[in-house]
């Protein structure tokens, strides 16, 4: 196999590898508690850990066998890579939108990286190593900031934290590179311990924030940003503080910022589709809540073998029968001959009301069509009344 060909398959399974990792980060965040940000007595969250690590040794092992402009674009497959991978082996599945959105991210960076020309190389000054350190960790930390200020939106806050996290992994390969120089330039071992810490503090900060970032947020999301963003700081500081240049010239600097444009645009679709999918389950609720009391007639049916609750129900028994008393001596002319009987029947659904229905007062008058049994056996009879008098 030729050092090309193995360059091209270490780059591929770096990125199965990394894609492997995020998945992982994403369960493991999906099933912590709320302000977890790293699960350290979770054996999930540690196998996610050597994903990333193995991924990261296979892309330097990668770069020593072949050219830049092909290793690190080969590395914006995560991206492709993990959308598939969690729809196989945890139901995960994206929509149309992620995967357009992933495509674009992908692309764009992939262009971006291929036009970006490496120069000599060179290391970083101390004033300039702390300068960067000291500016990188103030722009983490008011993301964060920003992210804390923003919890409510779970989309918002997934890129922010994202961002961070790839600020951070960029510019601890922009001390990795530095590191290098020096070693191979035989620079004292405790001139580079300062560069050693810095590394591995921005590494374990890189770490937990991309873990924070998936929490709420899904997959495709904030690993598309951690993916996007580490690459790019890391190339902006090579053009700014190393000397590198995009290929072709001013074209060719052109090419490279439309690439920009594109994956920015890929970020900003992944992020509008969380927030989208974040608002949808909300949506029926919004339209079920007033449903109820909008059409009374779509109520359920009154049941007949228990009688309804009414104002007659509360009536006291004296006030009943001073009620019923009032009736009786209001009834036409002709009507004082009905049997007893017939004055306890009551109304058969369907059928109309009797006429003395129509002289009960306005409490009693919504009984009409319930059954007037239960109620109507409350009144003293009219043999009783009788004979009272």
């Amino acid at each position: 196999m030729s050092a090309l060909a193995l360059s091209v398959l270490l780059s591929l399974v770096s990125a199965v590898a990394y894609a492997g990792g995020a998945i992982l980060q994403e369960q493991v965040a999906a099933k912590a508690s709320q302000h977890a940000y790293a699960p350290l007595r979770r054996g999930m969250w540690w196998v996610a850990v050597v994903l990333n690590g193995l991924g990261g040794l296979l892309h330097v092992v990668a770069l020593a066998y072949g050219p830049l402009s092909l290793v690190q674009p080969l590395g914006a497959l995560t991206i492709v890579f993990a959308l598939p991978m969690a729809a196989a082996f945890v139901r995960r599945k994206a929509g149309a939108t992620a995967w357009r959105g992933a495509l674009m991210a992908t692309l764009g960076l992939a262009g971006l990286l291929s036009l970006t020309q490496a120069a000599d190389s060179r290391s970083l000054a101390d004033t300039e190593r702390v300068l960067l350190a000291l500016g990188t960790g103030g722009a983490v930390v008011c993301l964060m900031l920003l992210a804390h200020a923003v919890h409510r939106h779970p989309a918002v806050r997934s890129v922010l934290l994202a961002t961070a996290a790839g600020i951070a992994f960029g510019i601890s390969s922009v001390f990795t590179k530095t590191v290098a120089v020096d070693w191979d330039a035989h620079e004292p071992l405790t001139r580079q311990i300062p560069s050693l810490a810095v590394i591995a503090v921005l590494a374990m900060a890189g770490l937990l924030l991309s873990q924070a970032s998936y929490r709420g947020a899904g997959l495709a999301a904030p690993l598309s940003t951690v993916t996007v963003v580490n690459p790019v700081i890391a190339a902006a500081v090579g053009l700014t503080l190393f000397g590198e240049s995009f290929r072709y010239g001013a074209t060719g600097t052109a090419v490279a910022l439309t690439c920009g444009v594109i994956a920015g645009g890929g970020l900003i679709l992944l992020t509008t589709e969380r927030i989208g999918a974040e608002a949808a389950p909300a949506a029926p609720r919004d339209d079920a809540a007033p449903a109820a009391p909008r059409d009374e007639r779509t109520a359920a049916p009154v049941d007949r073998s228990v009688p309804a609750p009414s104002p007659a129900a509360r009536v006291s028994p004296a006030t009943a029968e001073e009620t019923a008393s009032t009736v009786t001596e209001q009834r036409p002319p002709g009507h004082g001959e009905r049997s007893t009987a017939d004055a306890g029947t009551r109304a058969r659904p369907g059928e109309q009301a009797a006429p003395e229905q129509s002289f009960l007062p306005e409490g009693l008058a919504g009984l009409a069509g319930v059954p007037m049994q239960p109620v109507m056996q409350g009144f003293p009879r009219a043999d009783a009344r009788t004979a009272r008098a």
